[in-house]
């Protein structure tokens, strides 16, 4: 394709809720991408007037693959808003649950959404396309049905300690409604084992520990074994390297908060040096939104959708924005912020290997990370402190979704919601232009994406797109 055209590309499949992409497309490559959510669900509208407890009820349904993210988020809004500082046996437990969700979600991401792409038969000619055939087939390949039977073993961990998933109400401002046994740490403990050794046999094809002890893109290179290994091998020969490249600033608020600190970091990096989240600095634009009223910082904002549609805006999605410039955010995001060394070598590349690559690095992260969280439970400690619903006050509650940093603000007048806005990890990624005409930060990883002649959806486009892993339903609320 030589000649200047326009792609409208959407939906996107294997891809949680709609998307919609517009595509200039100039010389094969696109030159200009604009990043539609081109549906409207107004959770935040249906929690005005609502009591403030009933947010622990709503917001997990606002998405049913990282419902307890929301409810992390929504629990410490009011326990911010409350002045309640949960029980530290229940923040350890929440801790876990929402880890396991987390986990439990970078799975499915590789195994179901990402991979199954190299399958197709646009690859057929590659070296490595039948290992990708007989591993990622969709419905037939082994490694989604492995995937698959170990997720859901996984989550029992959360019926265990959450009653059910997702929506689980267990998470509440003062800790977890459930405190676990001895015979339930035990139960755990065998979960989390069978874990790792579907990472360690399947995944991986070695232990979790040599994973995490990567450090430099020549050890990363040289990665031979499990899952991981053919990953490596389709990225060098796809140039996965080099595609969808990112604007190199990197947020996290921070995962997993307990007494003895988060797991992983919150802070910025900019550049090569990091720098604590100024959560005063967020602010909304609405310029190229189908919204009414002015930019804002979350506290203060409103969702007021714009029925007439106007011309200017593309997407019912907000642009946040902190401290004027657009933020990358994810696990790559995390593993960065946290100082990890194989994360800070990808930082330079930034492209949809670093993405992906972030993504199997945190389960190795993580999965010890629960193991050592687990055997810091004690359950003849307390696991939740009474806390009543707060009357008035201002929270804000901020946590890591697997896709990235999730904030719930919320406003309480007596004792009712006037005021309650989120920001999903989806919506900084995948913000439409802001105020000053300034691209999300997808649409500038699109720009310069090959697009092949007669490709009405460019296969490099959906490799970008999907290493961001959208989840469309949690942008707009």
């Amino acid at each position: 394709m030589t000649e200047d055209t326009t792609l409208l590309v959407g939906p996107f499949n294997r891809v949680e809720g709609d998307l919609e992409i517009r595509l200039d497309v100039a010389d094969g490559a696109v030159g200009a991408a604009y990043v539609n959510s081109p549906l409207f669900r107004g959770f935040e509208r249906m929690l005005l007037g609502k009591g403030a407890m009933d947010a622990l009820t709503i917001t997990p349904r606002i998405c049913g693959i990282c419902s307890i993210s929301q409810s992390m988020a929504a629990a410490l809004a009011l326990a911010d808003a409350g002045r309640v500082t949960p029980a530290p046996n229940g923040a350890r437990v929440a801790a876990l649950l929402h880890a396991v969700e987390n986990v439990a979600d970078h799975v499915t991401h590789f195994n179901l959404f990402f991979m199954p792409d190299f399958a197709r038969p646009v690859y057929a000619d590659r070296p490595w396309h039948s290992a990708a055939v007989d591993r990622f087939t969709a419905q037939r390949g082994s490694a989604l049905r492995a995937s698959i039977e170990a997720r859901a073993k996984l989550l029992h961990i959360v019926g265990l300690l959450g009653g059910k998933w997702p929506h689980t109400l267990a998470i509440q401002p003062g800790g977890v409604t459930r405190a676990p046994t001895m015979r339930d740490k035990i139960r755990i403990g065998a979960d989390l084992r069978a874990f790792r050794r579907y990472l360690e046999d399947q995944v991986f094809g070695a232990p979790v520990e040599a994973v995490a002890d990567l450090t430099t893109l020549d050890q990363l290179e040289a990665w031979d074994t499990g899952d991981l290994g053919l990953f490596v091998t389709i990225a060098r020969d796809c140039g996965l390297e080099a595609m969808g490249k990112g604007e190199g600033r990197y947020m996290s608020f921070g995962a997993y908060p307990h007494p003895e600190g988060p797991i992983f970091a919150s802070g910025v990096w900019d550049g090569g040096a990091v720098r604590p989240v100024d959560a005063g600095g967020i602010v909304e634009e609405l310029g190229h939104s189908w919204m009414l009223g002015s930019a804002a910082h979350p506290s203060q904002g409103d969702t007021l959708p714009d029925e007439a549609m106007r011309d200017a805006a593309y997407s019912w999605c907000k642009a946040p924005r902190l401290n004027g410039q657009t933020v990358e955010t994810g696990a790559l995001a995390r593993q960065i912020v946290d100082g990890h060394p194989l994360a800070l070598a990808l930082a330079a590349e930034g492209g949809v290997r670093a993405r992906v690559m972030g993504r199997l690095l945190e389960l190795a992260q993580t999965q010890i990370a629960l193991e050592a969280l687990l055997a810091r439970i004690d359950p003849a400690e307390r696991f939740m402190v009474e806390a009543a619903a707060p009357r008035d006050g201002q929270g804000a509650g901020m946590v890591e979704a697997a896709r990235g940093a999730l904030g719930h603000w919320c406003t309480i007048e007596g004792g009712k919601i006037t005021g309650y806005q989120i920001i999903a990890p989806t919506t900084w990624n995948f913000s439409p232009r802001d105020d000053r005409g300034v691209a999300g930060p997808v649409e500038a990883a699109l720009v310069g994406a090959p697009v092949r002649p007669g490709e009405d959806t460019p296969i490099a486009v959906q490799h970008i797109v999907r290493s961001f892993d959208p989840c469309m339903v949690c942008t707009v609320h």
